[in-house]
């Protein structure tokens, strides 16, 4: 059995600007199994940001081939990508994206309106399941303006999670966070690897790229390297040397 979750072939993009062409993906080729925690690495214009947007169907190649979870994606049209990005496909943004004026729990559920096979009772059920998996059980009827930076993106995080996706993308999602926060997050997400989940993030720190478990290196809309992390970090082990004091500045009011 094929544990693919995406197979790229020969993939390129290419924008236009006036008369000039930006080549801003050159053929990738690049698989991620099932059960991977990928870090997608790069300086600004290295093609990182476009390889996402196409791993997350919010984009179409210019040519070569994307399978999501066995699927041919390259020549869907704009509805069948909509579907597919909601039935397979979990996003974390660097801003976390949250309604302000909608609780944590409603904006948990958001994605499952967009499923009418899923009845009020059980989104709301499944929302809280999320919730409660990141450590926010007791946070279900706060707004976002009450909740510190971690847990908005702990929101963001089950929002992710709460239509059962194949592929979480997280798009620098502790890049608005202090260091300590950032590193309950990367705990998080290691927490999430560790029970089957398959993430892809883009970050341009290499520290936070050294939690996940293999690292891919983008340059000039090519890869550049990419390897299997032998000395992984672990961020439960981080949070623990961290000094006392520290972790008590940072606990919820």
């Amino acid at each position: 059995m094929d544990n693919t979750i995406i197979r790229i072939t020969n993939l390129r993009k290419d924008y236009f600007v006036g008369e000039i062409t930006v080549h801003a993906l050159r053929g990738i080729d690049m698989e991620i199994k099932e059960g991977e925690f990928v870090a997608i690495m790069g300086t600004s214009g290295s093609g990182k940001s476009t390889m996402l947007n196409i791993l997350g169907c919010l984009d179409t190649p210019s040519g070569g081939s994307y399978h999501l979870d066995s699927v041919d994606v390259s020549t869907m049209n704009r509805d069948e990508l909509a579907r597919l990005r909601n039935l397979k496909l979990g996003f974390v943004f660097q801003a976390y994206n949250l309604l302000p004026r909608t609780t944590a729990l409603e904006n948990v559920e958001l994605p499952l309106f967009y499923n009418n096979r899923i009845k009020a009772k059980e989104r709301r059920e499944l929302a809280m399941n999320a919730l409660e998996s990141v450590g926010l059980a007791d946070r279900l009827d706060h707004m976002p303006n009450q909740l510190s930076g971690g847990q908005q993106q702990r929101v963001a995080i089950a929002r992710s999670l709460v239509n059962n996706p194949v592929l979480i993308l997280a798009d620098e999602p502790t890049g608005n966070l202090d260091t300590r926060t950032s590193f309950e997050i990367m705990e998080l997400f290691q927490d999430l690897n560790s029970k089957g989940r398959t993430i892809v993030f883009v970050t341009h720190e290499s520290d936070i790229a050294r939690f996940a478990t293999r690292n891919i290196v983008f340059r000039d809309g090519r890869i550049q390297r990419e390897a299997c992390l032998t000395e992984r970090l672990l961020a439960s082990e981080i949070l623990k040397s961290l000094p006392v004091e520290d972790i008590e500045l940072t606990q919820p009011k």
